[in-house]
């Protein structure tokens, strides 16, 4: 979950959390899975 001053900062911010949680595990060696599509979605 990520918050924004506007809908759009949410967006972005929830994106780049997606990113770097992804990052992060491919850095220590962690299984990612294998991604077809990534999409983000809010509501």
């Amino acid at each position: 979950m990520a918050y924004g001053v506007t809908r759009p900062d949410a967006i972005a911010r929830v994106q780049a959390l997606a990113l770097r949680s992804l990052a992060d595990r491919m850095e220590h060696g962690e299984a990612v899975p294998e991604l077809l599509q990534l999409a983000f979605q809010s509501a």
